[in-house]
């Protein structure tokens, strides 16, 4: 009886262990994503720039994105729970100083600081559950389940963000990340164990340095133009951003212990899985955000309703995510992979007959059929990219695909959510930069309202177009590059060895 109850013990601490870590994975996507509903409230009381409203969406996910591969071996030094502490109390700090920010500057310097203390979270709570978890069968569905939480935080994150908005004001998004935030700090130092392994080589921190300031600086440029027009400041910055990312790409390849290892892109599979890691996130951030001042801004409506608008494609996205290792196991991973960045491409189509005076179907159809591909997406990306490599390489894998998702998920608001800026303001009645600031003016007549209304659909209509090109064309290249002859041998091989030893065979 003894024994039994020793066995039993370590399984209820374990998925107790899981429970109290997937509450921080849920905040870190969910962030990405809770304020495409709150932004016209936030430019009503903050009053930002085009450039701070989009600074404001995506620095969170550069700093989480940029941030990730070097927390990952900080990390496996030094001890991931301690990591996962320190991330998780600066992340419920700079929440609460989101909330009451007074204005775009400070809002966007403590979204910045909750983007760093994310990436702190994400890959120490995947290595502490591989500690929770020895028994391979069932680490892998704890991996799952940790996969399923981070694809529906991302997908509830507008909704919940509606809800709260329709009875409390915008910083209340922030602030309900403090009472999970305050249960992990309490249960997690009971539940988990401190885990670190001895990792060779140091941390390269100019790799670090020169890939976030690269990156940040090039995307400036991009705003900038977009929402401004070009100026010399702006220029040399890009140019400075961009040389930055050609060193930090060149020093990798010299480094003995690279912070990023860009020789696993030879393979061409492992290639097509990171940009299905990247794209489909980057159209999705893209379209949600503008879909929701367009539901708001546009065709007027509450932001309740704008919020159980996007239900229907939270749904169809987590159930995908869910369902597809099942289904893969039947058809391939070429194969969904190809539906996954056709399903996107159509579904973004859906909302090109949108117009000033409607379009509530066509959004919802939309996100339905478009959300089959993102849930394929993030349920395939990182098993796709581990299996195309050795398995020595396997940790630089997955923490590429990883960084695929959240960098993506950045550079939708900046560079599609850029486009439709610079339509705006090239089509609208140039009174302000932004639809919410222009509808904010006094004394517009209604042929501005519509002049400025229809000039902001005519940019989500080209953002959401070049998304669609951009994933056809994809598909296209999985359909030439994937070998269908060696992922139907694979997904035969991987039965059978299941059927003969299903602890060997669990996936990674």
């Amino acid at each position: 009886m003894s024994e039994e109850h020793s066995h039993n013990k370590p399984g209820l601490r374990a998925w107790l262990g899981l429970l109290v870590v997937l509450g921080p994975v849920l905040l870190v996507s969910m962030d990405g994503s809770i304020l495409y509903l709150a932004m016209p409230r936030v430019s009503q009381d903050l009053t930002p720039t085009a450039d701070q409203a989009l600074w404001t969406l995506d620095i969170y996910g550069f700093a989480v994105g940029s941030l990730l591969i070097a927390f990952g071996n900080i990390g496996d030094r030094y001890g991931r729970l301690k990591l996962l502490m320190i991330g998780a109390t600066v992340f419920g700090l700079a929440s609460a100083a989101s909330a009451f920010a007074p204005n775009a500057e400070l809002l966007i310097a403590s979204r910045a600081l909750m983007g760093v203390a994310g990436a702190t979270l994400l890959p120490s709570a995947l290595a502490v559950l591989s500690e929770l978890f020895s028994d391979p069968r069932r680490r892998a569905q704890a991996i799952g389940i940790f996969a399923a939480a981070f694809a529906a935080g991302f997908a509830i994150g507008p909704v919940a963000g509606g809800i709260l908005l329709e009875r409390f004001w915008w910083g209340s998004v922030f602030l309900i990340n403090l009472p999970v935030i305050a249960l992990f700090l309490i249960f997690a130092p009971i539940l988990l164990r401190e885990v670190s392994t001895t990792r060779p080589g140091r941390i390269d921190a100019f790799s670090v340095v020169a890939s976030a300031a690269g990156l940040l600086g090039a995307v400036y440029a991009l705003k900038h133009a977009a929402a401004e027009g070009f100026s010399v400041l702006s220029v040399l910055v890009g140019l400075g951003g961009v040389v930055l990312l050609a060193l930090f790409v060149r020093r990798q390849r010299h480094l003995e212990y690279p912070l990023m290892d860009f020789s696993l892109f030879r393979d061409r599979v492992f290639t097509v899985a990171i940009i299905t890691g990247l794209l489909p996130l980057a159209a999705w951030s893209a379209a949600a955000y503008l879909s929701g001042v367009y539901l708001q801004s546009v065709l007027d409506l509450p932001v309740l309703k704008a919020a159980l608008l996007a239900l229907p494609g939270a749904v169809v996205l987590t159930v995908t995510c869910v369902v597809t290792p099942m289904v893969v196991d039947r058809i391939g991973k070429r194969t969904i992979l190809i539906i996954c960045h056709f399903s996107i491409a159509a579904g973004l189509l859906f909302l090109l007959p949108t117009t000033i005076s409607g379009g509530v179907g066509w959004y919802i159809a939309s996100t339905s059929v478009a959300g089959l591909g993102y849930g394929i997406s993030f349920s395939v990306v990182a098993d796709t990219a581990v299996g195309a490599v050795p398995a020595e390489r396997a940790g630089s894998a997955g923490a590429i695909a990883e960084t695929s998702n959240e960098i993506g998920n950045a550079l939708g608001i900046a560079l599609i959510g850029s486009l439709a800026a610079l339509l705006f303001r090239l089509q609208g009645p140039d009174l302000a930069p932004t639809l919410d600031e222009t509808l904010q003016l006094p004394g517009l007549t209604s042929a501005v309202v519509t002049d400025a209304k229809s000039a902001y659909v005519t940019g989500l209509h080209a953002a959401v177009a070049v998304a669609s090109v951009l994933h056809f064309a994809l598909g296209i290249l999985a359909l030439r590059w994937l070998p269908k002859a060696e992922t139907a041998q694979q997904a035969s091989d991987s039965l059978v060895e299941e059927k003969a030893d299903p602890v060997e065979s669990t996936p990674r």
